[in-house]
């Protein structure tokens, strides 16, 4: 089986839109690519300028379309322009300016500060600085033309940015997740782990991999599922797992409720459906039920049950994390024949534990104090 093709993330594509602006305006040629530095990894890569043209003696645009290599990815194809300004150069004002414009999210936790994220800003400022002379200043404004569209269509607005998509990565690279070849390499990763452990700790993304590393889960025991959840709980118990932690983010796992262990929106959803069941089992009466199942995601659910009903969500998200338990062994145990024991850890947006089921709260504590002793 081929090896999947990796891509970049949107940072570089705006990195390399907003060189080939300051490069036209510096040159008056138009560049068909650029080189650039993605520092992490350490590696200089080159990337194709779709358009770019001088739109007024001080500001010239350019554009790159993102490829995010073989992934089922939302932004493939779409848009990244930057405009890049000479401003007047003092001494109390800075060499570059980043701005986020149309299409580029807010973070409503933030007062509204674009959505573009400590990488994109470290890229973008390393690559551009080298091109300037001491005197020379520069406002780079990011403008996702189509991103206000595609945020629709995302988890964004669980994590607090409206509006629009953002510039979030902690890489240049994107890798594959959600490509069939990248299963088979997770899966030859978590084999190699079941070799060493036999309680691991499954993480569908970057954010439950670093919360789980900040709380003190030993790194060698984290595995990222990125969304091949089905799959990667069957190999687990045929390559002799005896306890797993599932460890994510609220909105995604509870889809492990419903029976749904491929977690991708493209495949399947019902997180609203499966939220208001739990609330109905505890009894929650009508009125509260219709606004949850209203909701426009289950973070803002949770929100609205933390403001209207703060009693009910202990019990509801128990409920929630039981049922994944059980449901995960259930689904090892059909696919796999195996037994494995499956705990629990749901966090918010925010990164706050909402809830350890009974088995996560034993497996979470083993963990720690395995980590504390190594």
């Amino acid at each position: 089986m081929s090896q999947p093709r990796s891509g970049f993330t949107l940072p570089v594509f705006a990195c390399a839109a907003a060189v080939a602006s300051l490069r036209y305006l510096q040159q008056q040629t138009p560049l068909e690519t650029v080189q650039i530095n993605l520092i992490d990894p350490p590696q200089t890569v080159e990337i194709p300028i779709a358009q770019i043209a001088k739109i007024s003696d001080r500001a010239a645009l350019a554009i790159t379309h993102s490829d995010p290599g073989d992934n089922l990815d939302l932004t493939r194809n779409t848009p990244i322009w930057a405009i890049v300004e000479w401003q007047n150069k003092t001494d109390l004002s800075p060499q570059i300016t980043i701005a986020g414009g149309e299409g580029i999210g807010k973070q409503s936790d933030r007062h509204g500060q674009a959505a573009i994220y400590t990488y994109a800003h470290k890229l973008l400022q390393h690559n551009l600085q080298v091109l300037l002379a001491i005197n020379e200043a520069i406002t780079v404004k990011i403008i996702l033309p189509e991103g206000r569209k595609l945020a629709e269509r995302t988890a964004n607005k669980a994590f607090g940015v409206v509006e629009g998509l953002s510039l979030l990565g902690t890489t240049g690279i994107s890798q594959p997740l959600s490509s069939p070849q990248q299963l088979e390499i997770y899966r030859e990763e978590l084999s190699k782990k079941a070799a060493e452990f036999d309680t691991l700790v499954f993480c569908v993304g970057e954010n439950g991999l670093d919360l789980a590393r900040n709380l003190g889960i030993e790194a060698d025991r984290l595995v990222k599922t990125a969304n091949w959840l089905g799959p990667l709980l069957v190999t687990a118990g045929v390559s002799g797992v005896r306890s797993l932690l599932l460890f994510g983010y609220h909105g995604k796992l509870i889809k492990l409720a419903g029976g749904i262990f491929h977690t991708h929106h493209h495949l399947a959803d019902g997180r609203l459906e499966i939220l208001t069941a739990h609330c109905a089992k505890i009894g929650l009466p009508t009125n509260i039920l219709e606004k949850v199942f209203q909701s426009t995601t289950t973070e803002a659910a949770l929100q609205l049950l933390r403001q209207i009903q703060p009693e009910s969500v202990d019990r509801v998200y128990t409920s929630i994390a039981e049922t994944i338990d059980r449901r995960s062994q259930e689904y090892i145990r059909k696919h796999g024949d195996r037994d494995v024991c499956i705990g629990s850890v749901l966090f918010d947006r925010d990164r706050n534990i909402i809830v350890k089921s009974q088995n996560g709260t034993t497996l979470f504590s083993q963990l720690w104090y395995n980590s504390l002793n190594n």
